[in-house]
């Protein structure tokens, strides 16, 4: 290992026992299960805000989206638009709604809960349903993040010269280390240390990723123009690889990329690690403090994202190919900060930043996952009186068995992590966020309808990416649709039409309904009134 990797280790190195020293401290208040999986609902504005964007921006954010970007010019920002969108739709649409009603709904600590108790499901299915939803989508969605932590290691410290198996070797040990330190800190500290270290890691994320693409340009167009500097690494019409409506190689973009792309924003209303931010905000306050904190922090975040990839396609001296793509934020923070101990070391403190990235999402899917198995499988189907020792006990084991199967998903050094995140996010979206907007919204809403619209976008995204039905290929591959816009639609429809045909409420319910109309409850000496979730 060279003096430079050493010097970046260490970087590493300091990063990650902080972390893990924050998981240590956070551990101690831990005292029941709502604790450890909402932290008390005691979020301030800034760490629920930050929580949820670093939680939700995941390595794609550094790595996946400027990888695209980089590749195919402006065209592939559509998928940023799309994002933008769907963030400040969720926070001042969905937040305060969910965190409110959530807490009328028998005080529920996860979203398979919730559902239960917005539809008096006595027999726990929807809540079996949706936890098994998590567990299957989520160890997808975790094993992407693990896979963007081992490409950070073995392109930082891997030996080029030395070929394939030295990076596939280099691959593995980082994907043991990034495994490793996210599950002791999520393990130990819960929920109260998963959203205290994304505070961290979102404002280390913020740092690195509007400084180092600011300086990259300043460099570039120092001496010359952007345009004869993109000409320069072969990008032939510069004024189209910049263009919303053009790919790189100089091809119109399709609406259907474009429809693609923009339904991005539609997977933010079904995503459990978001979501669940929401429900443990302390006041109605603090989420309207949050929203304008999170929204001006996801339109710098993906503007810088994309900028990444288009200054890197002038600025690094190397070009990058398919297989490398996904490294261009890594290579141009090496190419920056080049020379000395000094400049090399601050270029580790920002590529610290894209660790922060990884590690702030899989740290809060392990633990979703973990409330699901522990609150909704367990106490749901297999011992419904557990005391909260026992239920905490499950949790933490599904932490370390959802951590274990997601290491052997990411073994493969060649697994696209957009690839990964694509799926997993149409998983989501399609299968949650129909039932989460109308049990919120529509009061007609019914259980036989929310089950048949989650299973419906749950299937359809499976069969969708992954059963060939056309000559041989998926229906993705056929259609380039994102199996997320033919998901969300179908299941919001078969949830509509199954709840309008299912039989209509007992009168008992409905007298209990109106009862429940105005409700009042007191949080922190505070006293509150909430319409009931199922009367507004």
């Amino acid at each position: 290992m060279t003096t430079n990797n050493i010097i970046v280790l260490c970087a590493f190195i300091a990063y990650m026992i902080i972390m893990i020293v924050i998981g240590f401290v956070c551990s101690k208040g831990n005292k029941n299960n709502e604790d450890y999986f909402l932290g008390g609902r005691n979020l301030g504005s800034w760490t629920a805000a930050m929580s949820a964007q670093a939680s939700d921006m995941s390595g794609w954010l550094l790595m996946g989206l400027p990888g695209a970007v980089y590749l195919a010019g402006t065209g592939e920002a559509w998928i940023a638009v799309g994002l933008l969108i769907g963030t400040i739709l969720n926070w001042y649409i969905v937040s305060a709604r969910l965190r409110k009603y959530t807490i009328v709904a028998g005080n529920s600590l996860t979203i398979p809960s919730f559902f239960k108790n917005r539809y008096r499901d006595h027999k726990n299915i929807i809540k079996i349903v949706s936890a098994s939803i998590i567990a299957v989508f989520f160890t997808v969605y975790t094993a992407s993040a693990f896979s963007s932590g081992a490409k950070l290691f073995a392109t930082l410290f891997s030996d080029s010269a030395s070929g394939d198996e030295n990076y596939n070797r280099v691959y593995v040990i980082g994907l043991i280390v990034a495994a490793v330190v996210i599950l002791v800190y999520t393990f130990m500290g819960g929920f109260k240390a998963v959203c205290t270290t994304d505070l961290i890691q979102g404002l280390m994320m913020i740092v690195a990723i509007l400084t180092v693409p600011v300086l990259a340009y300043a460099i570039l167009t120092f001496d010359t123009s952007f345009s004869s500097a993109l000409a320069a690494k072969g990008v032939e019409q510069p004024a189209q690889f910049l263009n919303f409506f053009v790919n790189g190689d100089g091809t119109p973009v399709s609406a259907v990329s474009i429809i693609s792309n923009l339904a991005w924003g539609l997977g933010y209303f079904g995503m459990p690690h978001i979501l669940v931010r929401f429900m443990a905000v302390k006041s109605n306050a603090e989420i309207k403090k949050s929203r304008k904190i999170a929204v001006v922090w996801v339109i710098i975040s993906l503007t810088a994202s994309c900028l990444i990839g288009l200054i890197a396609r002038g600025y690094l001296t190397a070009q990058l190919d398919d297989a490398t793509s996904e490294s261009v934020f890594i290579r141009t923070i090496q190419q920056l900060f080049s020379g000395n101990g000094v400049l090399i070391f601050i270029g580790g403190i920002f590529l610290c930043g894209i660790l922060a990235a990884i590690m702030s999402t899989a740290d809060s899917q392990l633990l979703v996952t973990a409330s699901a198995v522990s609150e909704d499988l367990y106490k749901g189907a297999v011992k419904k009186n557990a005391s909260e020792k026992s239920s905490l006990l499950v949790g933490k084991i599904a932490v370390a068995v959802v951590a274990v199967i997601a290491f052997f998903i990411a073994l493969n050094p060649k697994s696209s992590i957009m690839g990964l995140v694509s799926d997993a996010w149409a998983g989501f979206g399609s299968a949650f966020g129909p039932v989460v907007l109308l049990a919120l919204f529509w009061k007609r809403s019914t259980l036989s309808g929310a089950i048949s619209g989650m299973a419906t976008g749950a299937l359809t995204v499976i069969i969708w990416d992954y059963i060939p039905l056309v000559n041989g290929q998926t229906l993705y591959a056929a259609t380039n649709l994102y199996s997320l816009v033919v998901g969300f639609g179908l299941a919001l429809i078969v949830n509509v039409v199954v709840s309008l045909l299912s039989k209509s409420r007992q009168k008992k319910s409905r007298t209990n309904l109106i009862q429940l109309k105005i409700l009042k409850y007191k949080t922190q000496g505070q006293s509150l009134y909430h319409g009931c979730l199922f009367c507004v």
